[in-house]
């Protein structure tokens, strides 16, 4: 049995949408199987919808919670003089403009395939958190920059009131990831989560800077810890950043072995070989595969399209399949094939057919 490398053209269930399907859309479809409230589509449409809701509420506290105290937060930190708590209440509203877009994607997501999205909507919860992965990045800069900018020109800082404020932010901060830290089935709530976690440790260095100062006076601790932050904050973002833009870019998942796939195809009984191998994200938590299956005997697609059904479910967590088979036929197009014809008027009782399907050799 042969394994053939994928070329990378679109999947071939892309063909979905208004109009009629392609003969071989959906193969799967086919194929005996269990009635369609227990496919594991269906039953992930109803867990997605309780996810959803959860997602959703804890989306919208994380908001109310960081909105409110980010301007509490930048009053303080501007009266204090603290880099610590500036910088972490910009944090806070940067994650609080990415829990409304977060939100927004969410009620987008929510939408059904249409003849125009004929897979739904739900890479938009996907493409927020791209974007807020993005904006981590310019506020993680902006933060660096300023503190250098502080190491060289020291400024002088309130340390009791850097003390008090980041106090109350820590409890914002742990009540909202509380709430995150239980609807993270969703990239938009990891997304939420990783921001919140962001403020938590701004929130720490903001307490610290706030303590040493106050009971040092050494003002530099107030931008070395905000350095400090950022680069936890940095790996972070970078791993959302990768994890959301494989999604966006289609690239195999990243728990998932490609080869190891096509392998387990090509060795399956009647199988001859397997090419156009693609497998992709649907949505943050849902994979789809597309393959074009070589078969040994035609007669025997029924039974290999269930084994290959059965074997990227149970082994790879893959319910969303389309296979195309294809099997040995006659002579190559443009070939002249003896065909037996009536004899009429003295003709030959047998004689070529000019070219099928081709141009003449």
């Amino acid at each position: 049995m042969t394994l053939a490398p994928g070329h990378r053209d679109m999947p071939h269930d892309r063909h979905h949408g208004a109009g009629p399907a392609p003969p071989h859309s959906h193969a799967a479809s086919a194929a005996p199987g269990p009635s369609p409230d227990h496919l594991p589509g269906h039953r992930h449409a109803h867990a997605g919808h309780h996810h959803g809701d959860a997602t959703r509420r804890a989306l919208w506290i994380a908001f109310g919670l960081t909105a409110g105290f980010a301007v509490i937060e930048a009053v303080g930190g501007w009266l204090a003089g603290s880099l610590a708590l500036v910088s972490d209440a910009g944090h806070m509203a940067t994650d609080a403009a990415a829990f409304a877009v977060a939100l927004f994607a969410n009620a987008v997501a929510r939408r059904p395939p249409s003849a125009r999205a004929s897979y739904g909507h739900a890479r938009a919860e996907v493409l927020a958190a791209f974007i807020n992965a993005l904006a981590m990045l310019v506020l993680i800069v902006f933060i660096a920059v300023e503190a250098v900018r502080r190491l060289l020109d020291p400024v002088p800082v309130a340390g009791g009131v850097v003390m008090v404020i980041a106090l109350a932010g820590m409890a914002v901060n742990v009540a909202a990831a509380w709430v995150l830290s239980r609807a993270t089935d969703s990239i938009n709530a990891r997304g939420a989560l990783l921001h919140v976690f962001g403020d938590l440790l701004g929130s720490v260095a903001a307490l610290v800077a706030g303590a040493v100062i106050h009971f040092t006076g050494w003002t530099p601790v107030d931008p070395l810890l905000s350095l400090l932050v950022v680069v936890l904050i940095l790996r972070s973002t970078w791993r959302l950043l990768g994890e959301s833009s494989g999604v966006l870019l289609e690239r195999v998942p990243a728990h998932l072995d490609f080869d190891a796939i096509g392998r387990a195809l090509a060795a399956l009984p009647g199988v001859a070989g397997v090419h156009d191998l693609h497998v992709w994200h649907l949505s943050a938590e849902r994979v789809a595969l597309s393959a074009h299956v070589a078969l040994d005997d035609a007669a025997a697609w029924p039974r290999v399209l269930a084994t290959a059904r059965g074997l990227l479910l149970r082994d790879f967590g893959i319910d969303h399949v389309t296979l195309q088979p294809s099997w040995p036929v006659g002579a190559p197009a443009g070939r002249a094939v003896p065909v037996a014809v009536r004899a009429v008027a003295g003709a030959q009782s047998a004689a070529p057919v000019g070219p099928v399907g081709g141009d003449q050799d």
